[in-house]
């Protein structure tokens, strides 16, 4: 954007009145240097290998996140609004210049953060070593957000070599405060025998998981769409993965220096929700299945997705070939077209065609009524993404207790 202020926030102001409140985004690649990428992302095959900063494995989604990698762009996983004459601008930039536009007045005011939920999709060929996000407090001390998240694993795609995803501890460890059985591990850096004290279960197309800050785990091969808090912090604990070890700076990414010193690869276990880890109800608590949205009617299938949080919240809205239906939502919301043509509130979607497949609908247009019309010949799949604080009609798992 321009170094004016004012320059800036004209041009945001021209781009929403162009188009009547939607912004459309280029994608935002991101590369990642410990895994091979799965290759299903849409790229040309000479287009994934980025040298020294790895392959191309996700793709973030109306961000206003960068990317956290060792080496990289200033710009990497940063969403770009395009305009109609060619010009193009950080979404992020956008959201600072006027953020009453893109958000709301009210909204804005209680969310001076920003739009504060990260989308993306992430296709490895190769499980995620196991892994924890550290809670707030403990991600606060390194100047970040806390990372929450959630997995809908998308239909039509291969499942991969392994798809199954590893969480949490056995509940023997959290029962009897056996913390340390992980700490050799962490410390020795040698194996992926770690994962013997966890569980795994199996990745189901349609379906996901609600995984908070400070849940181990190791997600598998499915390709995943993924709604989190608009963080990048991690600490890994698996050291062997995908036949080579990982650097042990991973372990450390984002804990404290002086907790680092204080305490070593012990100081990672404090990142660890060892009363979540262990449930031995962490299925049904944390599982996602499609809930139909209240009032949704007609021949479109309307669902949520993302719930069980008020950090963020998305839905999935499948419309059938001539089919329509209307949307009004109470606030500013991104799309992402997984599958087929044609239009939202008047502004082309086209499904694996990126550049044509992701729009930003801010406030105003996304409180007034608008429609979602298909005109291909096959189904439109669109997922829709809400930050957090906007969805509170979001379906909550009833909690299983011990």
């Amino acid at each position: 954007m321009s170094a004016s202020p004012d320059a800036d926030r004209a041009l945001v102001e021209r781009l929403l009145a162009e188009g009547d409140g939607v912004l459309r985004c280029d994608p935002a690649w991101v590369a990642r240097d410990f895994l091979p990428p799965g290759r299903r992302l849409g790229l040309p095959d000479d287009a994934y290998d980025l040298g020294e900063r790895g392959a191309v494995c996700e793709r973030w989604l109306a961000s206003t996140t960068r990317a956290d990698n060792r080496v990289g762009p200033d710009d990497e996983g940063l969403s770009h609004v395009v305009g109609e004459h060619g010009e193009r601008v950080l979404l992020r930039d956008v959201v600072a210049a006027d953020p009453t536009a893109v958000m709301g007045a009210d909204y804005a005011a209680s969310h001076p953060a920003g739009l504060g939920r990260l989308a993306k999709i992430f296709d490895y060929a190769h499980r995620l070593p196991y892994h924890v996000h550290p809670p707030q407090r403990l991600a606060a001390r390194v100047g970040c957000n806390a990372k929450d998240e959630s997995y809908h694993f998308l239909p039509g795609v291969d499942l991969g070599a392994h798809p199954e995803t590893f969480f949490g501890v056995h509940p023997w460890i959290a029962e009897q405060r056996a913390h340390d059985v992980l700490l050799p591990y962490l410390v020795d850096w040698d194996s992926d025998m770690v994962l013997r004290h966890a569980r795994a279960e199996l990745q189901v197309p349609g379906e996901g998981f609600h995984v908070p800050s400070g849940v181990l785990h190791a997600p598998g091969t499915a390709l995943t769409l993924e709604l989190q808090e608009d963080s990048d912090v991690l600490s890994m604990f698996q050291a062997l993965n995908a036949g080579r070890i990982i650097s042990k700076e991973l372990l450390f990414k984002d804990v404290h220096p002086d907790d680092r010193a204080a305490d070593g690869e012990r100081a990672a276990l404090a990142f660890v929700d060892w009363e979540v880890n262990g449930d031995p109800w962490f299925y049904e608590n944390r599982h996602l299945s499609p809930q139909p949205v209240d009032g949704s009617a007609g021949s479109a299938a309307e669902s949520w997705v993302f719930y069980n949080t008020d950090k963020y919240a998305g839905k999935r809205l499948v419309v059938p070939p001539g089919g329509r239906h209307r949307l009004n939502e109470p606030g500013v919301y991104s799309v992402f077209a997984w599958s087929g043509a044609g239009t939202l509130a008047g502004h082309e979607v086209r499904g694996g065609e990126p550049g044509r497949d992701e729009l930003v609908v801010t406030h105003a247009a996304a409180t007034r009524e608008h429609e979602v019309v298909n005109d291909g010949a096959t189904d439109l799949e669109l997922y829709l993404f809400f930050g957090p604080d906007l969805q509170p009609a979001a379906p909550t798992i009833a909690v299983h207790e011990r």
